[in-house]
């Protein structure tokens, strides 16, 4: 069974190599981390090079869920980071791994439930993953050669989360009771729902341009703290305009 060390989730968006799934497991667990999610592998589960290469970690591989979709994934979680060495046109806070899991430390204290992406070895994450973020992790590297394997981005960010949740003496405050954050799952239906009415509305238009138009709405939801109180107002915002252009 997983600890009962709370902690973030580390989500392995389409790892394509089990060794580098194995050694990210390794670096999990040298800093204390159980919380493996893994979406979408590209050779299958369970995979026995990630079991050689997790060198006694094997039982985070175990207990490891596997989910089809990055959406699944993050259903339950109220807030995601996502790391990422490639400039993005996406707008979103950026933090350093250092910053990152302070604030992440300082959630977790507070009862929110933490996801940290990281993406595929050979291009990294995909727009469409980011948008999912709340917040961009970038490592400071060399420019000339910004690649970091899977494992040690793991590693990396591993090794900040055991230095940074030592140091938190300050629980951050969240709305209301425990849980008010809204979860992945909650603004996924906020998401669609908007989407499905603009959609209906001809907003998206034109059609060349509807992907991109879709893509920067998601983003902009992520990039807002919402609780589940502001993704219901959403929710009925929408229905009563819905309402008044039908009456009309």
């Amino acid at each position: 069974m997983p600890s009962e060390t709370a902690q973030p989730s580390f989500v392995l968006v389409r790892p394509q190599m089990g060794e580098n799934i194995g050694a990210a497991a390794r670096a999990m667990w040298n800093f204390g981390l159980d919380r493996m999610r893994i979406v979408g592998p590209r050779d299958g589960w369970p995979n026995p090079k990630a079991v050689a290469m997790s060198s006694g970690a094997g039982r985070l591989l175990d207990e490891a869920q596997i989910y089809d979709d990055l959406a699944g994934a993050l259903s339950d979680r109220t807030f995601v980071f996502a790391t990422t060495a490639r400039p993005r046109d996406l707008t979103k806070p950026v933090y350093s791994p250092e910053r990152a899991m302070k604030m992440a430390a300082e959630m977790v204290a507070a009862g929110e439930q933490v996801a940290v992406l990281f993406g595929p070895e050979r291009a990294g994450l995909e727009n469409d993953d980011i948008a999912k973020a709340n917040a961009i992790i970038s490592v400071p590297v060399n420019p000339e050669y910004a690649s970091l394997n899977l494992g040690q981005c793991v590693l990396l960010t591993a090794y900040e989360w055991m230095r940074q949740a030592g140091d938190v003496t300050h629980v951050s405050e969240v709305p209301g009771n425990k849980g008010d954050w809204a979860t992945g799952v909650e603004i996924e239906k906020l998401v669609d729902h908007y989407e499905e009415r603009l959609d209906e509305a001809g907003f998206f238009y034109p059609p060349a341009k509807a992907d991109n138009m879709k893509l920067n709405l998601r983003n902009l939801w992520s990039r807002m703290r919402l609780t589940r109180a502001d993704v219901q107002m959403l929710h009925g915002i929408m229905r009563q305009m819905v309402r008044w252009k039908e009456r009309g």
